[in-house]
């Protein structure tokens, strides 16, 4: 089996010319550790920590990895590499968590790895060098240093291809089947699974990822796990006054000026939502701006109807329309958009537009966002049109390497075949359409799409595992 896969990355121009020593997975560097479960069961399992998964290494606290191998691995194992990506921030190699989808993979029998990846806010001290007037060498300026952020966009996506790579590159040392990467993560980590699973083996990583020194192999994945992705991020403004214009601006108390920016953003997403090409997967039916918003009403119907299976009790002053008869029973038949829309902006306070690029950055608290698509001194940019007239085709191409939608349709890239995509029914922190629209445009060519908006959750990940790991069994079972 190792065999045929070296023999196709040779052919695929992924061969190992010299396999540097820093990239070399060592079975035998391990410590024996434990978990205990919620329940009391203990998962014993094999430690491999701190390992570093490129050879020009930048930032030694998160350009490394962890992988986790568990005493009751699983035959051919799936690797589970879960990111804790928040906020497009830093985020540190971890040990499993008995409270989230990590540990319980763990449990299951997954091969498991978590890696550290840079962000926003993860910077290095560089030494400052100065030039010799009479022979032009440099000189070190003793004690003077300059704060180099590191992990402005894409770097931390970059940093997660270079995990795969890491992982696929050694596949005959690490335990596990790294053809059969399940990547997890949620918010902004959501956003960088499903960047993973649409961007596999781009040609627009490449060169960056050669210069970091990462491992010549592939980086696509075999299956996303996506919760409430902060994605679409040049779109994102657009579609949040879109969903949420209907709602009474008592919540967020706009001023005139920002009532008119929402007025702008909203009367600009109906060109985008036509460009997209969606369609309903049931009628075949295109999506515009006309029918979108009774399309997105069928999947909050149909998530008020789990809840009330499960014997939830819901109420009737949420915007929903219920048909009451003793011969039929209490069913939903419809729901007053608007009036929901409401209560989810009750439950916690709408973003001021534009929500992800904030406008006039030198007044304003900048968003997250902003930060990451900064410079590397640590000044946030502009990275819409709409907001900056000043964005760059070095700015456009950044945009475009941290949206999936760009590279769903696009042939270079390898998309993993199976996606599993949650964002809860009381999530405000982006609109609905950002993950409505992403398993749309996956199932409309050819993906396997599992998608909800489970009712009640707001912005979180990670819930209702049992759901989630009976979903990857089936993946195996069904031979996905």
């Amino acid at each position: 089996m190792k065999n045929i896969v070296l023999t196709f990355l040779i052919c695929a121009g992924f061969a190992f010319e010299a396999f540097p020593q820093i990239l070399k997975f060592n079975p035998e560097n391990f410590t024996q550790r434990e978990l205990t479960m919620p329940d009391g069961y203990v998962v014993n399992y094999k430690s491999y920590e701190g390992i570093y998964y490129v050879q020009n290494i930048e930032d030694s606290v998160f350009q490394v990895l962890n992988i986790f191998v568990p005493e009751n691995m699983r035959k051919n194992s799936p690797i589970f590499l879960r990111t804790y990506t928040g906020g497009y921030m830093a985020s540190r190699a971890k040990l499993p968590s008995p409270n989230d989808a990590s540990g319980r993979a763990l449990e299951e029998g997954y091969v498991v790895c978590i890696p550290a990846s840079r962000g926003s806010n993860s910077f290095v001290h560089k030494e400052l060098y100065a030039k010799n007037k009479k022979n032009g060498k440099k000189k070190k300026l003793t004690g003077e240093f300059e704060t180099v952020y590191t992990g402005k966009f894409p770097a931390g996506l970059l940093d997660l291809k270079a995990a795969v790579r890491y992982l696929r590159a050694n596949d005959d040392l690490i335990e596990g089947n790294s053809q059969k990467i399940i990547t997890d993560g949620t918010s902004a980590g959501g956003a960088m699974s499903a960047l993973l699973g649409a961007t596999g083996n781009h040609p627009d990583y490449e060169k960056l990822l050669e210069k970091m020194g990462a491992a010549k192999a592939p980086d696509n994945v075999w299956t996303v796990v996506s919760y409430c992705p902060i994605t679409d991020l040049d779109h994102a403004d657009m579609a949040y006054e879109w969903l949420y214009a209907c709602t009474d601006n008592t919540t967020r108390k706009l001023s005139k000026e920002q009532t008119e920016v929402s007025e702008k953003l909203a009367s600009m997403y109906a060109e985008y939502l036509k460009s997209l090409n969606l369609k309903n997967p049931i009628s075949g039916e295109l999506l515009t701006e006309d029918n979108y918003a009774n399309y997105l009403k069928t999947w909050l119907i149909a998530s008020v109807e789990q809840a009330m299976e499960h014997g939830e009790e819901i109420a009737d002053t949420l915007g929903l329309i219920f048909y009451d008869e003793s011969k039929f029973g209490r069913y939903l038949v419809d729901i007053d958009l608007s009036k929901y829309l409401e209560y989810v902006s009750k439950c916690q306070k709408l973003k001021t537009p534009p929500a992800f690029d904030v406008q006039n950055l030198e007044e304003n608290q900048p968003s997250a966002e902003n930060k990451a698509f900064g410079l590397s001194d640590g000044t946030p940019l502009n990275f819409t049109k709409f907001s900056s007239e000043n964005i760059d085709t070095l700015m456009l191409q950044r945009v475009k390497m941290m949206n999936p939608m760009n590279y769903i349709t696009d042939s270079k890239a390898v998309k993993a075949p199976n996606w599993y995509i949650r964002h809860g029914a009381k999530d405000r922190d982006t609109g609905f359409q950002i993950s409505l629209n992403l398993a749309l445009k996956l199932y409309n060519n050819g993906f396997n799409v599992n998608y909800f908006l489970p009712w009640g959750i707001a912005h979180t990940g990670d819930y209702n595992l049992n759901e989630l790991f009976d979903y990857l069994d089936s993946l195996e079972k069904n031979g996905k």
